[in-house]
């Protein structure tokens, strides 16, 4: 097992992020216990830290992300937004931005292990992971407008993952759903006992890391093109996509042993 922290001299206690890789699997753990996990700009940095590492390791074949102690995460830090000047606040939301937009950039899938309460840029980060698995107890708001700050950027994601009415009411009473409704909506995939949350993580991810990677890393790239695309240009660049993809050697050798009624010989 590999495991990076933000900051090598650091003990892993105090580490903002915790990152660890094992047999193909990178697990980005949260670690501010006692602030719910906040989006520190230290956190922040780790976390950008982190992506760029994964996004170059070809070792990596899925990211988890999860949170240390009873949240997921709760968001921004309010706490060094409120001693902030409106210039560095406005440098902060835009390198949550920045991240949030790496983890779709990213050729694995993401998938978030949500261990307890997720709220506004925490709940964000949910709905911007791939993939989403939640404690039966976890629960989910993006409540920034009981606070007179309206969750605007979490909004982005939000509303690509669930209704428009729906993320309308999340957003505009800032209510809690739990993650049986969040499932109900789709802001999830799955809800598991919360004792069986990383097992149930793990069996998703290797699910995801017996397919091909390339094929995956492609078809990540072409779900979220297609998705902002008007219909035609969705179909004109999911055709030149799928052909490119049936010309590589990864689709040829998949297609040759499905034909040969034999297992498929991927390289790692």
């Amino acid at each position: 097992m590999n495991e990076r922290t933000a900051d090598p001299s650091a003990g892993t206690a105090n580490a903002p992020l915790i990152a660890r890789t094992e047999d193909g699997i990178a697990v980005l753990t949260l670690n501010r216990p006692r602030q719910y996990n906040a989006l520190s700009s230290a956190l922040l940095a780790a976390l950008h830290e982190a992506l760029d590492a994964v996004a170059a390791d070809e070792s990596v074949r899925v990211v988890v992300i999860t949170g240390s102690g009873a949240a997921f995460c709760a968001g921004h830090d309010l706490k060094e937004l409120h001693a902030a000047t409106p210039a560095e606040v406005e440098r902060l939301f835009s390198t949550c931005s920045a991240m949030m937009q790496k983890l779709v950039a990213l050729p694995q899938p993401v998938i978030a292990a949500v261990n307890g309460l997720a709220t506004a840029a925490g709940c964000q980060l949910v709905a911007q992971c791939d993939l989403a698995v939640a404690a039966d107890n976890a629960r989910f708001a993006v409540s920034g407008v009981n606070l007179g700050l309206f969750c605007s950027t979490p909004a982005v994601a939000l509303s690509r993952n669930i209704s428009r009415k729906r993320a309308a009411e999340m957003l505009f009473t800032g209510d809690f759903i739990e993650a049986g409704l969040a499932l109900d909506w789709g802001l999830v995939n799955r809800v598991a006992p919360s004792a069986r949350l990383m097992e149930t993580t793990r069996e998703l991810a290797n699910n995801l890391k017996a397919k091909p990677r390339e094929a995956l890393a492609l078809g990540k790239a072409l779900f979220y093109r297609q998705l902002e695309a008007g219909l035609k240009p969705a179909y004109d660049d999911a055709s030149r996509t799928i052909a490119g993809n049936m010309a590589r050697e990864v689709a040829r050798e998949g297609v040759d042993a499905f034909l040969a009624k034999r297992a498929p010989d991927w390289k790692p």
